[in-house]
C-alpha cells in the first residue's frame, strides 16, 4: 500500500562538538535533547504522525525520522519551523548555541511501521528526506529543505 504523505528528519546541528563543549552527558536528556524529545512527541501527537526513529526518553533525541500521512501540509511545515525555532532559542539562552535542521519530502509513503535506521534510510522517502537534511546541513545548518 502506498499513500502520499510528509516525511521528515531532524537533527541536531553539530551536537557532537556542543555536548562536549558545554560538558553534558550524552546518556542523559539535557535541555536541548530533551526540549527535542518534548517537542517531537507534541506534533506527532497533535498532527497524527508516526515516529519511525530515533525518540529517545531516556536519553534525550538527538535525530528523529518522522512522517504524516492524511496531515494538512502547511500545518506540519508550521509545526516543524517551530521546532526548528524553540531549538535555537533554548540554545541561544542556554549558551550551547544548539540549533536543529530538518530535512522534508512530500511524496509516496511506503511504510508507517518503526524500524531502526539501518531499515528506515532504505524507503525512498527517508532517502529523499536525508537528502534535504544533507543539504540543509550544506547550507550552514538552522534551517528546513523541503523536496
Amino acid at each position: 500500500m502506498q499513500v502520499n504523505g510528509i516525511t521528515a528528519i531532524l537533527d541536531l546541528d553539530k551536537f557532537k562538538e556542543i555536548t562536549k563543549s558545554m560538558g553534558w552527558t550524552e546518556y542523559k536528556p539535557n535541555i536541548i535533547t530533551g526540549s527535542l524529545t518534548h517537542l517531537v512527541e507534541e506534533v506527532v501527537s497533535r498532527l497524527r504522525g508516526v515516529v519511525i526513529y530515533g525518540l529517545d526518553e531516556e536519553r534525550g533525541t538527538e535525530e528523529a525520522i518522522i512522517k504524516f500521512v492524511e496531515a494538512d501540509e502547511d500545518e506540519v511545515l508550521k509545526s516543524l519551523e517551530r521546532i526548528r525555532c524553540e531549538i535555537e532559542r533554548l540554545g541561544r539562552e542556554s549558551g550551547s548555541n544548539a540549533t536543529l535542521s530538518i530535512g522534508v519530502y512530500i511524496g509516496p509513503i511506503t511504510s508507517l511501521k518503526p524500524q531502526p535506521l539501518s531499515e528506515a534510510k532504505k524507503a525512498f522517502e527517508v532517502v529523499m528526506a536525508l537528502r534535504a537534511l544533507k543539504k540543509a546541513k550544506r547550507m550552514g545548518g538552522n534551517r528546513i529543505i523541503v523536496l
